[in-house]
């Protein structure tokens, strides 16, 4: 009995108890799943049996692929008088279930379905991709040589600078991320009201950068450019006496922790604090200092948000005292990013990230819809918690729905990602498993 034979590759698993050299046009991959077996109940006696979908092959294949050894024109020859090859037979209309209503079919010009009808249509139409490329990986690193592993996210560590981060950068460049941010946790003992240590050119961070950069001299790193790692407040500048955030003040340290950054090696500096006018007082910093090829990525519209939790817990940066809503975007505010971004652009930044990310599609799609410039998303520590917690719990599938967070993100307008998942994500899209 012949069957319809494929014209495109069609991947499913492997089913148990079947032959698979008997079944023609059908390459096997582990990508895909596809359930070959349903369950119908027997109306005779009413227990459950069942039944599997099989396709096979024509019996006559081999006939229909064998040579016969004539030339070209032999065999327009032949088709010209009539005598036209055999070749697999239409494939029949499959069946429907019992009882499905017969009716007559809908007069729709347009059926949308009809792009989304194989797997290999859908990869053709697909809008949107996501690559390891995409992705810029956030690491913790410390003064120790220990792995520390952080509570509140889970599979996350503050690595040590000189082994465990090596290690984790391999792991990640195996799979197509080649891109770092670094975050530091810096001993309390170093932390001062004005975070002069954020500028000490032989500082964790500067150190770090030159042992990357030498081991790996494309890695592309990225900075972080904020004092709240270096002060004893907690915030991302100077506090005044009466709680106040010192902006102008804070725009000078900024600036010489930038140069410092650059100096060690850094590619791209990433203000985080939301001064207002750190933007341009960096550029001029930089180019004053030579570093006319370094980038700024600009948090330019960074929000006062909740989701932060676990990313101060893993630099121990919480504010002694109050929050930080006197220089970070009011949740409830979308024009307002509008604001920021005409400012930054002015200024010459060369990146703009929003952060967090997935409460905040509206306003990565806004700032894409805006500017030029390449649009950089932050998922942040909460986001990933979340996701990690709901995977633990089983109330997800974990990998399914951090594929799907990052895809939402790009697909809202960011150039790139600055995500947790990185390496996770990166080993999916390579075939590995976890």
């Amino acid at each position: 009995m012949a069957s319809a034979m494929f014209s495109t590759p069609c991947s499913v698993r492997p089913v148990k108890g079947l032959d698979c050299q008997s079944y023609a046009g059908l390459r096997l991959n582990t990508d895909l799943k596809l359930n070959t077996s349903v369950s119908i109940k027997s109306k005779k006696d009413g227990q459950s049996s069942r039944r599997l979908f099989i396709a096979r092959a024509s019996e006559k294949r081999e006939e229909y692929l064998q040579k016969l050894g004539r030339s070209n024109e032999e065999h327009e020859a032949a088709v010209a008088a009539g005598n036209v090859p055999e070749a697999p037979p239409i494939p029949p209309t499959p069946a429907a279930p019992a009882g499905t209503p017969v009716v007559s079919s809908l007069p729709l010009n347009r059926r949308p379905r009809r792009n989304r009808r194989t797997y290999v249509m859908r990869a053709s139409f697909q809008e949107t991709t996501l690559s390891p490329a995409n992705f810029v990986y956030p690491l913790f690193i410390h003064e120790g040589e220990e792995d520390t592993p952080i509570g509140a996210m889970p599979g996350c560590y503050r690595l040590g600078w000189r082994h465990g981060l090596i290690e984790e950068v391999s792991k990640a460049r195996d799979v197509g991320v080649n891109s770092i941010v670094l975050f530091p946790k810096i001993p309390d003992a170093l932390k001062t009201p004005t975070g002069d240590e954020a500028y000490n050119d032989n500082g964790l961070v500067p150190r770090t950068i030159r042992l990357l950069k030498d081991k790996y001299p494309d890695l592309v790193i990225y900075t972080d450019v904020a004092l709240d790692p270096y002060s004893s407040d907690g915030h991302d500048g100077i506090v005044r006496e009466d709680g106040v955030i010192m902006n102008d003040e804070t725009v000078h340290q900024l600036c010489k922790q930038a140069v410092s950054q650059a100096r060690a090696g850094a590619d791209v500096v990433s203000p985080s604090d939301m001064m207002d006018g750190r933007i341009g007082a960096i550029r001029a910093a930089l180019d004053a200092e030579g570093f006319q090829h370094v980038s700024i990525m600009s948090y330019t519209a960074k929000y006062a948000s909740s989701f932060y939790g676990p990313f101060r817990e893993a630099l121990d940066s919480n504010p002694r005292f109050g929050d930080k809503k006197t220089y970070q975007m009011n949740p409830a505010n979308y024009r307002e990013a509008l604001v920021e971004l005409q400012a930054d652009e002015a200024e010459g930044a060369d990146i703009l990230l929003v952060k967090p990310g997935l409460p905040y599609l509206d306003v990565i799609r806004l700032l894409r819809d805006k500017s030029p410039l390449p649009i950089a998303a932050y998922q942040v520590s909460g986001e990933y918690s979340m996701i990690k917690a709901g995977g633990v719990l089983k109330m997800i599938d974990e990998e399914k729905v951090m594929m799907e967070s990052l895809m939402c993100l790009r697909r809202a307008g960011s150039d790139i990602i600055l995500t947790y998942f990185a390496l996770q994500a990166a080993r999916c899209l390579c075939g590995e498993k976890r």
